[in-house]
């Protein structure tokens, strides 16, 4: 089961050189288990080794009150990759030993963890194992990197077509819209126009309805005028008598005879 879920890194490091100002690089291997890990370093021209075991990293562990799984994975996140801030040293530990350390900040203490690195019997060997695994992570990412180009292309060109298509889209629907309100402005000024129209008729009709009911009005002041017929406060029966003394009254007179 362990090695099933194995994992591997491979990280150089820049370490601090006594002897100058020049820093000087190593490469570490490392194979991450469960449960502990084993490292190979080298320099490039000596290699190291340190091969943890369960009751090892478990110790560890329990000395910064953490959980093996946790202690591994910050173990491998500052040894799979050198991270800024960290002091990372490779010392001498006699007998031709190595002794690699880093720090990091955690609840705003500075912790250094350290692990024992044992001289390789066949240094050769080591180095072949490390620069075999080298090229060959390089090989693996140059394939990634040619297959994800490749995906970027075919990406770029869809969405180039995309592009294209979109465009082609938006013109068509501005040419839509353009027609779509060109037609809706012609009925709308047609309906207008109508609209123009029957309020035109409507004033006309409403002035023809107009002048003729005023031309009843006048007549109808006319026929309310007093006349010689309609004179109410006239007896009639006095008018008849007057009218006959006026007849007599114009009558010539008859000479008698002698």
């Amino acid at each position: 089961m362990a090695e099933e879920t194995e994992r591997y890194s491979c990280s150089k490091l820049l370490i601090p050189n006594a002897h100058s100002a020049k820093e000087q690089p190593i490469f570490v291997k490392a194979t991450w288990f469960p449960t502990h890990f084993h490292f190979a370093i080298t320099d490039g021209l000596t290699a190291w080794h340190c091969h943890s075991s369960e009751e090892e990293v478990k110790q560890r562990a329990a000395q910064w009150d953490l959980a093996v799984s946790e202690y591994l994975h910050l173990s491998e996140r500052y040894l799979g990759l050198q991270q800024p801030g960290s002091a990372y040293a490779f010392d001498d530990a006699g007998d031709g030993h190595k002794r690699l350390s880093w720090t990091f900040e955690k609840e705003g203490m500075t912790l250094l963890w350290r692990w024992k690195c044992l001289l390789s019997p066949d240094s050769k060997k080591s180095n072949v194992e490390i620069l075999d695994f080298l090229m060959g992570s390089t090989v693996n990412l140059s394939d990634k990197v040619v297959v994800e180009n490749e995906l970027f292309e075919k990406m770029k060109v869809e969405a180039e077509k995309c592009l294209v298509q979109s465009e082609r889209i938006a013109n068509e629907r501005l040419e839509f819209e353009s027609e779509i309100y060109a037609k809706f402005l012609g009925v709308l000024n047609s309906k207008k126009s109508k609209l123009r129209e029957l309020r035109d008729k409507l004033s006309k009709q409403e002035n023809t309805e107009k002048y003729p009911q005023e031309e009843d009005t006048d007549k109808t002041e006319s026929f309310g005028e007093e006349s010689d017929f309609d004179r109410s406060d006239e007896d009639p029966q006095k008018d008849i008598i007057s009218s006959s003394k006026d007849v007599m009254a114009k009558k010539p007179k008859r000479s008698k005879r002698t």
